[in-house]
């Protein structure tokens, strides 16, 4: 029986190691060019012409058609999808979830609401693999997700929210204060799955100290993280040495965030995905 992990591309991942993965393109759209998220985009190119682009951008997901291709080749399918509360991804995952079953009643189809996005998706992705690799069968692994799911968090520090705002994601209030004299806006995956700011702070030692005293607060006490950045190298380093000092057993690993990613948080943002108590 043969099993495959499929996400949309907010997870950031382009490959997957011992499993059967395929990412699905969401995709940037601005009236002069299409930005497909796969591993062929050129994210800095793509940074570079939305700074100096002065129109509408915006995003868009995976259609159903874009979700079923994706599902061939297996009988026991998981998808991992951006989170409902910002996103269409997820809806149309299930609906080809629900056809590809209904067409051949031996085949699986699970699809995890991340209620999230970047690095916690790659956590819950990765999770996917290990409980395949162990040979369970589908709907304990259904179970075991989403009770990990429970207990996975995001953090995420923005220097500009200026598209969050313009695709109605946060408020335009909210988003004109990050960037102002150094002051970077630092929120969470809400439960419901939207962008929940918790903080406003300034400077970038401010913000690491804001980071690991929220993921504390989430319950982190040394488990695994996953950072991903949009080109901020600097900050990168700082939080994961901050990480590692106050959790000397934390498992770190890093990565650039991808296009979709990229688009929200922009130049500069950074997201930490991590293991946590159980949310509320």
């Amino acid at each position: 029986m043969e099993y495959k992990i499929i996400s949309d591309s907010s997870s950031d991942l382009t490959k997957l190691s011992g499993v059967q993965f395929e990412s699905v393109p969401l995709k940037i759209i601005t009236s002069e060019k299409e930005y497909v998220d796969n591993a062929d985009l050129d994210v800095k190119e793509m940074l570079s012409d939305l700074e100096k682009y002065k129109g509408r951008s915006s995003s868009s997901c995976p259609n159903t058609d874009d979700w079923k291709k994706a599902f061939d080749g297996a009988d026991n399918v998981f998808c991992v999808t951006i989170t409902s509360g910002l996103s269409g991804s997820c809806n149309c995952a299930r609906i080809s979830a629900n056809e590809y079953t209904e067409e051949d009643s031996s085949k699986n189809a699970f699809v995890v609401d991340s209620l999230s996005t970047g690095p916690e998706n790659a956590l819950l992705i990765e999770k996917l693999r290990d409980l395949i690799k162990e040979k369970l069968p589908f709907e304990e692994i259904k179970n075991k997700i989403l009770e990990y799911k429970n207990n996975t968090h995001l953090i995420f520090a923005l220097e500009s929210m200026h598209n969050l705002a313009n695709n109605g994601r946060v408020s335009p209030i909210v988003a004109k204060l990050a960037g102002v004299l150094g002051i970077r806006v630092v929120g969470k995956a809400s439960n419901e799955g939207t962008l929940e700011i918790t903080d406003k702070v300034r400077g970038l030692q401010k913000t690491v100290a804001t980071i690991v005293e929220n993921m504390k607060t989430s319950g982190f006490c040394g488990g695994k993280v996953r950072i991903h950045h949009c080109e901020n190298e600097t900050a990168l380093k700082a939080v994961k040495e901050a990480i590692l000092k106050a959790f000397p057993a934390a498992k770190i690993e890093t990565a650039l965030t991808r296009g979709l990613c990229s688009f929200y948080a922009e130049r500069g943002g950074i997201l930490v995905g991590f293991e946590g108590a159980a949310k509320a």
